[in-house]
């Protein structure tokens, strides 16, 4: 068989993202980064970074060595230690939305306050889809102590899936806990750097800011050698310059200083070039993350995080729509194929609604089905071994297509099978069977595929170590039993 084109989308001549990358270390040098963390300021004025009034201005020099000490390629294992993600080059792996502090009740319909077994669900569900490789720590619940939900939501991701983790910290003593989660499944803390569980969003605040939560999460990640996912936020018009391209710098620039600063914390840790961006909606004050100017930023601060030899990340693949119709068809799935086009090595947001502020399990099943899609898309069309000449010949002269020898051997490879959330029926027999829609069919495989799932706790002796911790925690903050266990 020989290799297919794999299609591809761009947006950047290499010119425009070498200019981009240039304007972004000169907004470094000449306007300089907000810190309020004490550390990561020590880190920047220790390593060669000047103060001038009160920002810290990043010398070129800094960038270009703290870009050549990134790795280019980062692996992650699941929670067995085997191998799951492989970050580099123009891989795609698609995992859920996050955080979201909703969802849609199953019953009702409706929106509400996400709650503990929420989470349980997802992960449960998450955990059966092959097109998700890696699951999140998706929901916020409402159901325990602000002060303790990061600790809490990983807690349950870890205990009831067996995937990786894309999650992150709501405050500075969260961390190491979380931590100590991780290395239960591992022989050590050597061994979790060498074979990482998880992936910890750092999220600068633009314009230009870290703050001190989120410069110390991505100082603790670089020291513990879990991978840091590097989350730049640009408003268009609101906290960052209105036009895409210069978006684009003002992400570059933030991304920029924190993989300076994350380098500096510890030489050669992982780090992910990844955003969140939106193009503002000067109508409505919203932040509309299926809007295709946002997508355009993704696409192209993706193409900038590639040139500088750094893994990717984007949010696409989700809707601001707050059901689960047509504009959350729409624009998830335009998301998910301009994301994996683009070569996004982890693209989140599935299942997402309400600018990340809901999740919906159908809709969760109805994007796996879009990512499904995309990742078929990307393995294009190819020349099998057999002469088309002589294949076609003999198919006209016998008239045998379904049953013929090359349908049977190669059906499976080319025509990619929908789930039964996808119709393909005729429109008698599709109204013979309930004239269902999408998001019908989608909430009765959701609770067939929950009721179906399997066992995904981990071993006694594991799960008593991770109940251990977190029982732990919760004594701290008054909790006596753990929603979700």
């Amino acid at each position: 068989m020989s290799s297919s084109l794999r299609p591809e989308t761009r947006l950047l001549s290499k010119a425009d993202t070498e200019a981009i990358v240039h304007d972004a270390i000169r907004v470094l040098e000449k306007v300089g980064v907000l810190l309020e963390s004490e550390t990561g300021a020590r880190l920047l004025l220790e390593g060669g970074a000047a103060e001038h009034e009160g920002r810290i201005r990043i010398p070129e020099r800094m960038v270009r060595e703290a870009l050549a000490s990134a790795p280019s390629s980062v692996r992650i294992y699941d929670r067995a230690g085997e191998p799951a993600l492989l970050l580099e080059g123009d891989n795609v792996h698609f995992d859920p939305g996050s955080a979201a502090i909703n969802v849609i009740d199953p019953d009702s319909g409706k929106r509400r306050a996400a709650v503990s077994r929420d989470l349980v669900e997802m992960a449960r569900l998450v955990d059966g889809l092959p097109h998700f490789e890696a699951q999140s720590t998706a929901l916020v619940p409402s159901d325990v102590p602000k002060e303790l939900g990061d600790r809490h939501r990983l807690y349950l991701a870890l205990r009831h899936g067996r995937k990786p983790v894309i999650t992150g910290t709501f405050l500075k003593e969260g961390f190491a806990p979380m931590l100590d989660m991780l290395t239960v499944f591992r022989d050590g803390a050597e061994d979790l750097r060498a074979r990482p569980l998880a992936i910890f969003d750092c999220c600068p605040s633009p314009p230009l800011k870290w703050s001190d939560l989120t410069c110390q999460c991505l100082i603790d990640c670089a020291r513990s050698g879990v991978p840091a996912e590097l989350v730049s936020m640009p408003l268009t018009g609101a906290t960052s310059p209105v036009t895409l391209r210069e978006a684009v710098v003002q992400h570059c620039a933030e991304n920029l200083s924190g993989v300076v600063i994350h380098q500096l914390a510890h030489l050669g840790s992982p780090i992910i070039y990844g955003g969140a961006p939106s193009a503002f909606d000067m109508r409505h004050g919203s932040t509309p993350m299926g809007a295709v100017e946002t997508m355009m930023i993704d696409v192209a601060y993706a193409q900038v995080g590639k040139y500088l030899g750094l893994p990717t990340h984007g949010y696409l693949g989700l809707s601001d729509a707050k059901i689960g119709d047509y504009q959350a068809g729409m624009e998830s799935g335009i998301g998910a194929v301009l994301g994996a086009l683009a070569g996004i090595n982890v693209i989140s947001g599935a299942g997402a609604l309400d600018y990340i502020l809901t999740i919906s399990l159908p809709k969760l099943l109805l994007d796996h089905e879009a990512c499904g899609m995309a990742l078929r898309l990307l393995r294009g069309i190819a020349r099998r071994d057999d002469d088309p000449v002589d294949l076609i010949g003999e198919l006209v002269r016998t008239g045998e297509f379904l049953s013929h020898k090359h349908t049977r051997k190669h059906w499976r490879e080319e025509l990619s099978v929908a789930s039964n959330v996808i119709d393909r029926d005729s429109y008698g027999d599709w109204e013979a069977g309930g004239g269902l829609t999408a998001l019908e069919r989608a909430r009765a495989e959701v609770t067939k595929r929950l009721a179906k799932a399997g066992d995904t706790t981990p071993p006694a002796e594991l799960a008593a170590e991770l109940d251990a911790i977190m029982k732990a925690e919760a004594a701290r903050h008054g909790l006596d039993a753990l929603p979700g266990a």
